[in-house]
């Protein structure tokens, strides 16, 4: 079992940064895929980004490409999504996910079996 607690969200300008940061307890974090997700009010919680087991491939939504990386820290168990040159369009709530199957379409919500309580990020105009 892997809890997740996500932090780092905020109020933050258009063209600001936030960076958003998941602890993960239990001792096999880094067995995990690890991913990102967002959800914006009345709308579908969308991937973000997704980082293999070994930190290794990155993957990204084309929405977010250039502006996010995602990165994680196997030994303090703790994955990151920093976020450049926000926009309004970015604001929703941010969910961080942990996958231990190595196949599947990453990009689904189904494919993650463990979730966090969410973050807000809000970017005004």
């Amino acid at each position: 079992q892997v809890q997740l607690v996500e932090a780092g969200g905020g109020l933050v300008q258009a063209g600001g940064s936030l960076r958003l940061s998941c602890a993960a307890s239990g001792r096999t974090f880094s067995l995990y895929a690890m991913g990102w997700f967002r959800q914006a009010p009345g709308k579908e919680r969308e991937f973000v980004a997704r980082i293999s087991w070994t930190g290794g491939s990155t993957y990204y939504a084309d929405s977010v490409k250039g502006r996010f990386t995602i990165s994680r820290d196997n030994v303090k168990n703790t994955l990151y999504l920093q976020m450049n040159s926000l926009k309004p369009g970015d604001t929703a709530v941010y969910y961080c996910t942990a996958d231990r199957k190595r196949s599947g379409d990453y990009r689904l919500p189904g494919q993650y079996e463990h979730w966090g309580q969410g973050t807000q990020v809000t970017v005004s105009s």
